[in-house]
């Protein structure tokens, strides 16, 4: 608590009141002309405009989004100021050279294992994840089979132009998907995979819980005591689509997934980023799973210009390409950094 400020005498109150009181009376005694009234009345309005210009102002960047459609084959590149000091720094270590008091936000210092040969990354996964055997196997469960629709495959922006830009520049033998809900975009990516005639591996990663209220708008999606069959869902259009030797996928959320996929080396040629669309969310996915690229790899993801505009998605993107002297390409909604694209 405050200690109480000292209160000046009574006595010394009642004479300033005094005092007061006579220069009051005096000026009101003044006969003031003409002039002397403009005066004050410049002298009050330059010390309103001085105030005014001195007054602290906050301006943010004019961003603006490109015409291009979604599906929109040409990328605009996006130009982030950069630091003046280039920045050798490993994406884990990036912002040990910026300027920012608080680095800690900057740092994903777990050490990945040695990357896994890509022919060995499924059987990786089935190994850490289910005990050496396939999910697939006797799908669907007996009790989960009537709730399921054969085909229920639902997706933003994941047929677009990007995915087989990206797919047939970077040839991909394995492929991270980090947010996959019912496997629209891994579904498409696994047939133009099959179509140029690669054998891609993809890795889903995603806990199948949706979002608080996600059943509001698919309330199709049964619900069993509390669990959602959001995966069974997933795994049955999977099935449906003959993608099941190409999908496999890890349960979890993305923070504890990437984590792990770091610790037993699962690398990929190309990964998406999907999860979670808020700013904190947007940003551990992006440093975690940049880590896992392999040389030469390709980073990107959705939803770059959103509702929430330079608050979510597109703030996380836009701060980890200036910390890492990246750039950035957009298509559409998308946003796609290429590993060697350090800009000078």
């Amino acid at each position: 608590m405050k200690e109480e400020e000292q209160q000046p005498p009574v006595h010394h109150l009642l004479l300033h009141h005094h005092h007061h009181r006579q220069r009051v009376a005096a000026l009101a005694g003044k006969k003031f002309t003409k002039h002397t009234v403009c005066f004050i009345l410049l002298l009050l309005l330059l010390s309103y405009s001085l105030g005014y210009i001195s007054a602290p102002s906050h301006q943010y960047p004019n961003y603006s989004s490109p015409h291009s459609p979604s599906s929109s084959s040409q990328p605009t590149h996006i130009n982030i100021p950069q630091s003046n000091q280039k920045n050798t720094s490993t994406p884990a270590t990036a912002a040990d050279n910026n300027n920012n008091n608080n680095n800690d936000h900057y740092r994903f210092t777990t050490q990945c294992a040695d990357p896994v040969p890509s022919e060995l990354v499924r059987q990786t996964i089935l190994d850490r994840v289910f005990n050496g055997t396939s999910p697939y196997d006797d799908f669907p469960p007996e009790h989960a089979s009537p709730l399921l629709r054969p085909r229920r495959i639902k997706g933003w922006g994941s047929t677009g132009a990007v995915f087989e830009n990206l797919i047939r520049k970077v040839q991909p033998r394995t492929i991270l998907e980090v947010g996959t809900f019912l496997g629209a975009s891994a579904i498409h990516m696994a047939e133009l995979a099959r179509g140029l005639g690669l054998e891609t591996q993809i890795v889903c990663l995603d806990d199948f819980r949706g979002w608080p209220g996600f059943r509001d708008r698919f309330g199709d999606i049964k619900m069993v005591n509390g669990d959602v069959l959001l995966l069974y869902q997933f795994m049955q259009n999977v099935v449906h689509e003959k993608a099941s030797e190409s999908v496999v996928f890890v349960p979890f959320s993305s923070g504890s997934g990437l984590e792990k996929l770091c610790e037993w080396g699962v690398f990929g040629d190309l990964i998406e980023v999907d999860a979670g669309h808020d700013f904190h969310s947007a940003w551990s996915d992006i440093n975690r799973a940049y880590k896992l690229l392999t040389p030469g790899g390709v980073i990107f993801g959705h939803d770059y210009f959103t509702s929430a505009d330079h608050n979510g998605v597109r703030r996380a993107v836009d701060l980890f390409a200036r910390v890492n002297r990246l750039q950035i390409q957009i298509y559409g909604q998308h946003w796609v950094i290429h590993q060697y694209s350090s800009s000078a």
